[in-house]
C-alpha cells in the first residue's frame, strides 16, 4: 500500500538498455518500486540482475550512449529526474541524493586530499566558503567516526584503510545532507567486523539525519540487518516486494525461497546442506517473454515460459509475480516457511 505521503521516490515501469555490437542488452526492464521517506528500501539479486543499473538510472549516471533510460518514471520528492538536463541533474546529485559506490579506492580520486572531496560538494551546494567547508568536513569525518579528523583531513585516500575510505566516502555522501542515499554493495570489499561497524553507522546516521536508504546488495545477511522492505530482482525484473519480514518468513517466488534456502543460518542443524540455485540467468540479449526464472524453476508450468506472470497482491506491502498464485496453480508447500517451523 502506497502512502502518498511519505513517498519520497518512485520508479514506475523502468526501462533501460545498452546498445552494443552485439545487440541490445535490455538490463532493466519495467522496474516499479517507491522509497519512503526516512526508511531503508534493499535491492537484491544475483549478479548482473540489473540492480547497480536501475540505482545509476536514478542518479542518470549511465553512460549515454551506449545506455539509454527507454521509457519509464523517477519522480524525486514531486520531480521528473528523466525529464531533468545533466546542470539540472548536477544540482540534484550530491545535494538531494547521495551515492556510496561498491569500490572506495576507484570512487575517491587518488590525487586529492580526501578533506578537500568532501569540501567540493559542500562549497558547490551549500554556498560555503573554504574555510566553513573545512570545518564541516572535519565535523563529518568526526560523524562517520573517524579518529583524529583534524589530521585526517589533509590526508590522501592511499593513507586511509579500506574501512576508513569506506566511511569517507559516507562522509561525503552525506556531507550535505540528501534525503536519500544510495548505497551500491556498500560492504562488500570489507571484512565482516569492519561491515558491521559500517552498517551500525549507516543506522546511526539515518536515525540522526533522517535520510531514505536504498540499499544494492546480494548479501541477504546485510539485508536482515537494516533493511526495512526489500525487492527481489531477477533478470531485469523485479519478482517479489514485502517487508523484511514477509521476504524472510513468508517468501512467495520461488526465486526468493532459493535465495534463502542458498545462505547458512545459525539454527541450522548439523551438517544440513545449503541448495544451490541450479542452472544461469536468462540472456537479456533475448529475454524470455514469459517469467525469466521459468529455465530454473521446478515448478514451472506451461504458461510459465509463454507469459509473464500478473502481480499478486498477498498482503498491504507484500506483492509478487508468479503463476503459482493463480486459483488454477497447483499447490506448492512453501520450503522457506518450512524450514523455519523445523
Amino acid at each position: 500500500m502506497v502512502d502518498k505521503n511519505r513517498v519520497l521516490l518512485e520508479v514506475n515501469n523502468l526501462k533501460v538498455s545498452f546498445d552494443t555490437y552485439a545487440g541490445e542488452v535490455q538490463a532493466v526492464r519495467g522496474v516499479t518500486f517507491h522509497v519512503n521517506k526516512g526508511e531503508t528500501l534493499a535491492i537484491v539479486g544475483e549478479s548482473g540482475c540489473g540492480k547497480s543499473v536501475t540505482s545509476q538510472s536514478i542518479m542518470k549516471l549511465i553512460p549515454m550512449p551506449p545506455g539509454r533510460i527507454k521509457e519509464g518514471s523517477i519522480k524525486f520528492d514531486g520531480r521528473e529526474l528523466t525529464k531533468l538536463t545533466d546542470k539540472q541533474m548536477e544540482s540534484v546529485r550530491g545535494s538531494e541524493i547521495g551515492m556510496i559506490f561498491q569500490d572506495p579506492m576507484t570512487s575517491l580520486n587518488p590525487t586529492m586530499k580526501v578533506g578537500k572531496q568532501i569540501m567540493e560538494g559542500l562549497i558547490k551546494h551549500q554556498k560555503l566558503n573554504k574555510k566553513e567547508a573545512k570545518e564541516k568536513a572535519i565535523e563529518m569525518l568526526k560523524l562517520v567516526g573517524i579518529p583524529t579528523p583534524e589530521k585526517r583531513v589533509d590526508q590522501y585516500p592511499h593513507e586511509f584503510s579500506g574501512g576508513m575510505r569506506q566511511r569517507a566516502m559516507i562522509a561525503i555522501a552525506l556531507a550535505c545532507n540528501p534525503k536519500l542515499l544510495i548505497a551500491d554493495e556498500p560492504t562488500t570489499a570489507l571484512d565482516v567486523t569492519i561491515q558491521a561497524q559500517i552498517l551500525d553507522l549507516m543506522r546511526d546516521l539515518q536515525e540522526k539525519l533522517d535520510t531514505a536508504i536504498i540499499l544494492i546488495t546480494h548479501d541477504l545477511g546485510v539485508v536482515a540487518d537494516i533493511a526495512n522492505r526489500v525487492a527481489v530482482m531477477y533478470a531485469g525484473v523485479i519478482v517479489e516486494t514485502g517487508t523484511l519480514d514477509e521476504i524472510f518468513y513468508n517468501p512467495q517466488h520461488p526465486y526468493t525461497w532459493g535465495l534463502l534456502q542458498s545462505v547458512p543460518r545459525l539454527d541450522t542443524k548439523n551438517k544440513e546442506r545449503l541448495v544451490p540455485i541450479e542452472g544461469t540467468p536468462p540472456d537479456l540479449f533475448s529475454p524470455p517473454k514469459g517469467c525469466p526464472f521459468a529455465a530454473r524453476c521446478e515448478h514451472a508450468m506451461r504458461i510459465c515460459k509463454e507469459e509473464f506472470p500478473e502481480k499478486t497482491q498477498v498482503s498491504d506491502n507484500h506483492y509478487v509475480h508468479c503463476w503459482l498464485q493463480h486459483e488454477m496453480a497447483p499447490k506448492v508447500e512453501n520450503p522457506v516457511a518450512e524450514r523455519r517451523e523445523g
